[in-house]
């Protein structure tokens, strides 16, 4: 079995959730068993309904609260109606708007507020309990409850002293007390006592009763690896390394400072008994740093965190002045700076047009850039959707993203012929773009303004548009795209489960 260790998920994922998505359809496809572990809490949403939104099975997901339960990781099944049936007799008023209903009883403050899982079913996600205009108590539900969390008023809030997790039965699986603000959580099972979180993943793990035919990847290391470390047994370890692993203005000839998501996976290499890596680069990279600054020369293996299933051609001609861009709406993505660049390329290029698609925190802000700038009839937000036969409709991609450990998006547009413009920056560009052959990477500095930055890629972006071998330039992208296709990433993950 593979287990793999992350800490949360949400609608809105990174990309470290889009890479175990693909994983779990890789080891899918060669017939190797794998669960995914999130160690978060999940109090807003149910996490069946997250992990299906990008592509998982509910039988693949394990949920570290519910995993010392008899639940296991389903849908939310519970109903309004069976709800009910736990009302005291009595008058009491019902309404509903859209994913949220109340409950009102006699009284002043007396009430009961209802999430549901959509705004067409009745199937309720959480249910909040408010007595005299004061929380007391939320319950959490699956097609029967599976906690409770318990409030009381501190200082005019709501404080959160203590959740109970429940078997199907009903009985007590166990409780978690909490500490005040800084104080690590206390948990209380029949037999023991643990005294952190830490401590709780660690019980998990040795629980696993892992063995050598077993393999635990580990995603997210903060605050999971030295549990996962201290408690696996005889069980192999991998690290995805998703982001890049140093920082390289406080790196010198002598010293590395690594990423503090890493840094605790590194020194203690010898507990490691392999690395991943999207990129060759990175990987290139990697080994020369432990070389240098530590004298060992791990295993690192070059795994792209995403596979092509086919590459995609378009049905008619491709109009190459449509332009796509795909990302979280972050403000490290630099949506902005492509946004600005459209515009000024707008002058020159009259039928330009920009796509921009994700969901994210800065989509107020880009949608009141795009207002401001007059840009609406030209320039889109396209929220998130699922771009599968979508890129082949375009004929740039444009990235303004400084950091990219991979990209996705980027391997899905070249996978469907896209050129790409983005910054010469470590690791997801430099592999999908070959400079002057199917796009540009643009040289970056720490002293370029935002203007210049913005001036850079409306430059290559008209340069791209004035060639007159834009075919070449789409075989170029299909040409890069090959080495991405399922079977060839689907072998990697083979001679991993296999050595």
């Amino acid at each position: 079995m593979i287990y793999n260790f992350n800490l949360g998920i949400g609608w809105a994922s990174s990309g470290v959730e889009y890479a175990e998505s693909y994983r779990a359809k890789m080891l899918r496809e060669i017939h190797q068993p794998a669960k995914f572990v999130f160690t978060d809490m999940f109090p807003r949403d149910s996490l069946a309904l997250m992990t299906e939104n990008i592509g998982f099975l509910d039988q693949e997901i394990i949920w570290l609260y519910t995993y010392f339960t008899d639940f296991e990781v389903a849908k939310v099944t519970y109903s309004t109606k069976e709800f009910q049936k736990t009302l005291p007799k009595g008058e009491y008023r019902a309404e509903r708007q859209g994913k949220r209903g109340r409950i009102f009883f006699q009284g002043s403050g007396n009430y009961v507020t209802l999430y549901f899982t959509d705004e067409e079913h009745a199937y309720i996600h959480r249910v909040e309990y408010v007595s005299e205009n004061k929380l007391i108590r939320k319950d959490y539900f699956q097609d029967k409850r599976i906690y409770t969390e318990y409030y009381a008023p501190e200082s005019g809030k709501a404080k959160l002293y203590m959740r109970r997790f429940f078997n199907r039965d009903g009985s007590t699986a166990y409780e978690e007390m909490l500490g005040d603000e800084g104080e690590e959580s206390i948990f209380r099972f029949p037999d023991r006592i643990l005294y952190s979180k830490q401590e709780l993943i660690g019980y998990m793990v040795q629980s696993l009763c892992l063995g050598p035919k077993d393999t635990v990847i580990v995603d997210r290391a903060t605050g999971l690896a030295q549990p996962i470390l201290e408690n696996v047994n005889q069980a192999r370890v991998g690290v995805v390394i998703h982001a890049d692993h140093f920082s390289e203005g406080s790196t010198s000839e002598d010293y590395i400072l690594w990423n503090n998501y890493y840094d605790y996976v590194f020194t203690n290499h010898d507990s490691v008994d392999f690395y991943i890596t999207a990129t060759d680069q990175q990987n290139q990279l990697l080994c020369q740093q432990f070389e240098k600054y530590i004298g060992v020369r791990p295993k690192v293996i070059t795994i792209p965190v995403g596979s092509l299933s086919e590459l995609k051609y378009p049905k008619g001609k491709r109009d190459p002045h449509r332009i796509i861009s795909a990302s979280r709406l972050a403000r490290e993505k630099h949506i902005d700076w492509v946004i600005l660049a459209c515009v000024k390329g707008h002058e020159t290029i009259h039928d330009l047009s920009l796509d921009i698609y994700g969901v994210g925190g800065e989509e107020g802000n880009l949608k009141n850039l795009i207002e401001k700038n007059h840009a609406g009839d030209y320039i889109h937000l396209m929220g998130q959707k699922d771009l599968t036969d979508t890129y082949v409709n375009y004929g740039l991609y444009l990235s303004g993203s400084t950091s990219e450990g991979f990209g996705l998006s980027l391997m899905e547009a070249i996978g469907s012929g896209c050129p790409i413009i983005g910054f010469d920056v470590r690791y997801g560009n430099p592999t999908f773009i070959r400079d002057g052959e199917n796009g540009y990477l643009i040289p970056l500095h720490d002293r370029m303004t935002k203007e210049e930055k913005v001036d850079a890629l409306c430059d290559k972006m008209l340069t791209l548009f004035k060639r007159n071998d834009l075919d070449q330039v789409y075989e170029k992208s299909y040409e890069r795209a090959r080495e991405f296709l399922t079977r060839e990433v689907m072998e990697r993950w083979n001679q991993v489960c296999s050595y």
